[in-house]
C-alpha cells in the first residue's frame, strides 16, 4: 500500500475515533446520568437521549448504504429520530451507546482495510464514496456529540 494511502486511511481513523479535536465519543457518553438523559436545559430543543438515538440511526444507515445492494433510505426527518423522548431503561441506554460504539468501529475497519476502495463510486448510490461516507459519518458524530457535552455542561454532569 502505498505511504499516502496508508496515511490518509491512518487520518480517517483518527478522525473516526474522535479525541484530537473534541471529546471521542466514549468519554462523551459514559456515565451519563440516568436522571438527566431526558432532561432539556434552558429550551434545548433535544436531550441527549434523542441526540444518542439520532446518531445511532445515522450511523446505521450509513453504514447500511456502504455495504447493503438492496439499500433503501429511510425517510427524513421522521426515520432519523427517537420515536420516544427517553430511553425505557438504563438498558436501552447502554445498548444506543455499544451500537454507536460499534459501527464507528465497523467503519474503522472499512476503512483500514487495504481492499477497501475509498475513491469507487458506491454502485447503488448516485455518486458517494467510502471515502465521502466516512467523512460524513465522522462530520456528524462529532457534530452531535458536541451538542451532548453541552447538555452535560447545562446539566452540570460534565467532569471534562
Amino acid at each position: 500500500m502505498p505511504t499516502e494511502d496508508r496515511e490518509l486511511r491512518d487520518h480517517l481513523i483518527e478522525l473516526l475515533r474522535g479525541a484530537s479535536a473534541h471529546a471521542d465519543a466514549k468519554t462523551v457518553l459514559s456515565n451519563f446520568p440516568a436522571d438527566k438523559r431526558a432532561a432539556k436545559p434552558n429550551g434545548s430543543p433535544h436531550n441527549a437521549w434523542q441526540l444518542l438515538e439520532h446518531t445511532r440511526i445515522a450511523l446505521d444507515d450509513l453504514l447500511d448504504f456502504c455495504v447493503n445492494p438492496e439499500y433503501t433510505a429511510p425517510k427524513w426527518p421522521e426515520d432519523y429520530w427517537p420515536k420516544n423522548d427517553a430511553p425505557g431503561n438504563a438498558e436501552e441506554w447502554d445498548k444506543s451507546v455499544a451500537s454507536v460504539l460499534a459501527a464507528t468501529k465497523e467503519f474503522e475497519q472499512m476503512v483500514g482495510d487495504a481492499n477497501s476502495n475509498l475513491y469507487a463510486k458506491i454502485p447503488w448510490g448516485e455518486g458517494q464514496t467510502l471515502l465521502r461516507e466516512v467523512m460524513v459519518a465522522a462530520d456528524h458524530t462529532s457534530y452531535h456529540l458536541g451538542q451532548i457535552v453541552f447538555l452535560r455542561k447545562q446539566l452540570d454532569a460534565w467532569q471534562g
